[in-house]
Parts: structure tokens; C-alpha cells; sequence
């Protein structure tokens, strides 16, 4: 499907950048793809299947029918801590839009997917390595609340290194906050959906990503709390080959199903299907008692 003209120009400087390599090399199996023949095949390697990391933009593109109304695009990151490191954090998020060509680490709006309209959140890996500091957790709890107040299903894309370090207190306070807008959306009767990519780690995978009704992950997404290392420092003990995958968690029912990308708007399309007539039902059975 090719990217409306509308999504193409949010992309800004730095997508041109990203888009500018004729040829991606597979870190899985080493194979080199022609770019153009790896975004037609929505970035997954045509010898191995590995999923790629993809940009906010060329997800929504994946998904949304036509328009898409960003919501909290206007909240920007300020510098509660005046970190400074080699580089002030200001400095930081200003190389991280150029590179990116995204204003922060989610994209959040609403929109339709195969004409059900939704609430759409997308975490992206490329920006700061998709942590969440406070516009991340502002912008994801705004759409639970647009969700809920205009009783939509809300699907949200996760991908994250953790909680922004250069935010301190202020990032793990989204913790909370995200998580007390699940509730309020939920205890509503909206449909939750998380799609786990890779990597879903740190407080994001302690917060939202495992409170959904029906949580999906990316065929071999890393996901896990600490980092592997840590863990077996920690423990003492050599961890299996597969842990920390969405196939392990999916063995130990920690995630409802695994979903292959080409396949994912279909699954998530039945999903918001399911969800429709059980509440077409529900109101009916309302109706007939009155």
C-alpha cells in the first residue's frame, strides 16, 4: 500500500535520511534486501521472516484506512532535571527528531482500520529507544481518555528501552498514570488491545503493555522486564536460549497470541469485529428488557 501523501510529509527531514539506503542487511540471517522490496513486504526479510523495526509512520500506513488525527502532538518534552551528560538533554530529543523525523517517542490519533474507527497509539524504537518520559505517558493516556470518552476500542503498539532516565521521578510516574487511564477505559467496557514488538522491556512492560484484554506480540519480539544479562548476574543461572521472546511468553501464557505482521491487521480487525457484535448483543438484550 502506498503512504498517502498526507503521512509521506509528517515524516519530515530525517525519514528522507532513513529512506535514502537502497539496501538493508538482515541481522538475523546476513541477507541484504533491496529496500523498496523489504517496505513492500511491511519490512519483514523475505529469506528468514525477521521482523524489523518499523518506523510510527509506516505502521499507521499499515493499518489506518485513510485519515489519521494525531492527538497530543502540540505536548512537547521540556527539562524537568536539566540533565547533562556529553549532551544536554534538550540537545538529545532535537538529534533524536531530525534522525527520526518523529516530534517524540509515540504517535497517538484516531482513525479507522477497515472501517471501524479506533484509537491508535504507536511507539517507536527510533526515537530515544521508544522510552517513556512524560509526553510519551501524556499523549498515551490523552488517546485512553479521546477512547473513552468517545467509547472507541484503543489499540496501542509497543516498542521500549524502558523509562527515559533524563526524566528521573517524572518518567516513572507515567507508570501510573498510563495505567490508571487503562482502568478508566476499561472499567467502561472499551476494548484494550496491546501488540508487543521488539523490544517491549522496562516500566512499559510493567505498566500498560500486559493490562490489555488481548495482548499480541511480534513473531521473536524481545520482552521482558530487566535485560537478560542482569537477570542471570543477578540469579546466577544461564537463562534459555528463548527467553524474553514472544514465543516464550506466549508458552508460559503470559501473552494471548503471536501474529505474524502480514497477518496482524486481520487478526485485529477480528478482533474489533468480535468486540462490535458482542456489544450489538448486549444492547439488544438492553433493549428487549425494557
Amino acid at each position: 500500500m502506498p503512504m498517502p501523501d498526507w503521512l509521506r510529509s509528517r515524516r519530515g527531514k530525517g525519514a528522507d535520511t532513513r529512506d535514502a539506503a537502497l539496501w538493508s542487511k538482515c541481522p538475523v540471517c546476513g541477507e541484504v534486501l533491496y529496500r523498496r522490496d523489504l517496505a513492500a513486504n511491511l519490512f519483514v526479510c523475505t529469506k528468514c521472516e525477521h521482523h524489523f523495526r518499523m518506523h510510527a509512520y509506516d505502521r499507521i500506513n499499515m493499518l489506518i484506512d485513510g485519515d489519521f488525527t494525531e492527538i497530543g502532538a502540540a505536548v512537547q518534552a521540556g527539562d524537568p532535571l536539566e540533565w547533562v551528560d556529553k549532551k544536554t538533554y534538550p540537545v538529545k530529543i532535537a538529534g533524536d527528531k531530525e534522525k527520526s523525523g518523529l516530534s517524540e517517542g509515540v504517535v497517538a490519533g484516531i482513525g479507522t482500520m477497515d472501517g471501524f474507527e479506533v484509537a491508535l497509539g504507536v511507539m517507536d524504537f527510533h526515537f530515544r529507544g521508544g522510552t517513556m518520559g512524560t509526553v510519551v505517558g501524556e499523549r498515551l493516556t490523552m488517546l485512553l481518555e479521546e477512547a473513552r470518552r468517545r467509547h472507541l476500542p484503543c489499540i496501542i503498539f509497543t516498542a521500549s528501552g524502558g523509562a527515559r532516565m533524563e526524566e528521573g521521578m517524572f518518567a516513572l510516574m507515567q507508570m501510573a498514570k498510563t495505567t490508571a487511564a487503562v482502568t478508566r477505559l476499561m472499567d467502561d467496557g472499551n476494548l484494550f488491545v496491546t501488540v508487543l514488538t521488539d523490544p517491549t522491556t522496562g516500566g512499559v512492560s510493567a505498566s500498560f503493555a500486559f493490562e490489555s484484554d488481548v495482548v499480541v506480540a511480534e513473531p521473536k519480539a524481545m520482552i521482558g522486564f530487566a535485560g537478560r544479562r542482569v537477570i542471570e548476574q543477578t540469579i546466577r543461572q544461564k537463562l534459555p536460549d528463548q527467553f524474553q521472546t514472544a514465543e516464550f511468553l506466549l508458552e508460559k501464557g503470559a501473552i494471548d497470541m503471536v501474529v505474524d505482521r502480514h497477518d496482524l491487521k486481520n487478526t485485529l480487525v477480528r478482533l474489533l469485529q468480535y468486540t462490535s457484535q458482542k456489544q450489538v448483543r448486549a444492547l439488544q438484550q438492553v433493549q428487549d428488557k425494557l
